[in-house]
């Protein structure tokens, strides 16, 4: 470990464990804090329930796992790994970030780095964080300790690209800091290092490497309307303009996620503090945000269409934000049922990743149904196309609708458009 630093890791979700797994397996003990005492105990039995770490990867690692704050004086290389949520009128909730500095700043030493990897706005690590830090710690920044900012790359349920194989970038308060911040991460990171040449930049660079994805994800939504109302089909339309060699391949679909769906409003959130409101990002917006309601008219013009019966039954496959994962942070198929719902219609939920209680909680209630308890639909919304829906396919759907029969909607566009069975109509955004 060439750069004598001792690891300590804030916040163990989908982001900050797999970075403590990585510094505690690779250059020897690390303390990983979170303060959800269950999230604590549950990692001490061997098991990650977000899917993110294998039970033997964590086995592997040399942790020290706790919830208890004074653990981390035993560091001087602080890593906050918090969440950074938007509230519900889309503006930029700082709290667990900030909480998160209170708690490092209680403990701070003179020489500690606090590098910080939340999605953040440009600024907010210097504006928002270290007078936090300084205040608890009594400390001054950049003179008895430094702050850097390295922005999160974690893509959660992808196991290719994970913490250790994604290029870093990394920033410091300093020029001697940064070169202490990119040697850390450095020890770890194999796909290499990019250094930053302020905190800012990093901060936003974050920011537009989703706020990017976004717009090109919503320029796609917003083809796929034009489309439907002219009769074609969307991805029929995608597969011949791929064939260009610089047509960029995004496709349809709902932007939900504690990133994609989240990041560009802090972006808008720091721009419209400078005087000038941004036009696309927001556009791009109401775009992605409006898509679940575009989902369930369909669904209910279908049912009138097709003369359902006065209480119509619609299944949803999928709840979490995308498949294979058990995240159901800003997932925007919530929109598809409250819809739905709004209209008298009832929906069954039934996805075997969410976690039942974290269902109910989350979304005021909502039940989750096991494959035995779903009733004959008279419509199915394939939502999520986690890997059972994918491998079951057409029987599993047929199986779902009363007498085999029925509207479907392929929001993903999985199901094999040339097997579909007689008496389905089937339709893909």
């Amino acid at each position: 470990m060439s750069h004598g630093r001792k690891i300590s890791v804030i916040g163990l979700g989908y982001v900050g464990l797999p970075v403590a797994v990585a510094f505690g397996t690779e250059i020897g003990r690390t303390v990983a804090f979170d303060i959800n005492k269950a999230r604590i105990a549950q990692l001490k039995a061997g098991h990650d329930a977000t899917g993110e770490v294998d039970d033997h990867e964590l086995a592997a690692a040399d942790l020290l796992l706790s919830d208890d704050p004074q653990d981390l004086r035993l560091a001087d290389f602080h890593i906050v790994t918090v969440p950074t949520p938007i509230d519900k009128s889309n503006r930029p909730d700082l709290s667990p970030l900030r909480s998160a500095s209170k708690t490092v700043g209680a403990i701070l030493k003179k020489g500690d780095i606090v590098v910080y990897e939340s999605t953040v706005y440009p600024g907010a690590t210097e504006e928002e964080c270290v007078p936090i830090l300084e205040t608890l710690s009594g400390l001054k920044a950049g003179i008895d300790f430094t702050v850097g900012y390295s922005p999160e790359r974690i893509n959660p349920g992808d196991r290719e690209h994970r913490f250790t194989t994604i290029t870093k970038v990394v920033s410091g308060q300093t020029p001697e800091t940064l070169e202490i911040v990119a040697a850390v991460y450095g020890s770890v990171v194999k796909a290499g290092i990019h250094k930053a040449p302020t905190i800012k930049a990093a901060e936003a660079a974050k920011v537009i490497e989703n706020t990017q994805r976004d717009l090109n994800i919503a320029l796609m939504n917003e083809l796929s309307l034009i489309f439907d109302r002219a009769g074609i089909d969307t991805r029929d339309v995608l597969d011949a303009a791929g064939t260009k060699w610089n047509f960029l391949r995004f496709t349809p679909g709902l932007v939900g996620g504690h990133c994609i769906g989240v990041d560009p409003y802090y972006l808008t959130h720091k721009s419209e503090e400078l005087g000038y409101y941004p036009q696309v990002v927001l556009a791009g917006r109401r775009v992605n945000d409006g898509m679940g309601e575009v989902v369930a008219n369909k669904v209910i013009r279908a049912l009138l269409r097709e003369g359902a019966t006065k209480n119509p039954i619609v299944t949803v496959l999928g709840l979490t934000f995308k498949e294979d994962v058990p995240d159901i942070r800003n997932t925007r198929v919530i929109d598809i049922i409250r819809e739905l719902e709004d209209a008298g219609i009832t929906v069954q939920v039934q996805d075997q990743y969410a976690e039942v209680d974290e269902v109910a909680h989350e979304f005021d209630g909502l039940k989750l149904f096991g494959d035995d308890d779903l009733k004959p639909a008279d419509a199915v919304v394939l939502a999520v196309s986690h890997k059972e829906y994918v491998t079951k396919g057409w029987p599993l759907i047929q199986g779902l609708l009363k007498d085999g029969k029925g509207f479907v909607a392929d929001v993903r566009a999985i199901l094999p458009r040339d097997e579909v069975p007689v008496g389905i109509d089937l339709w893909r955004l």
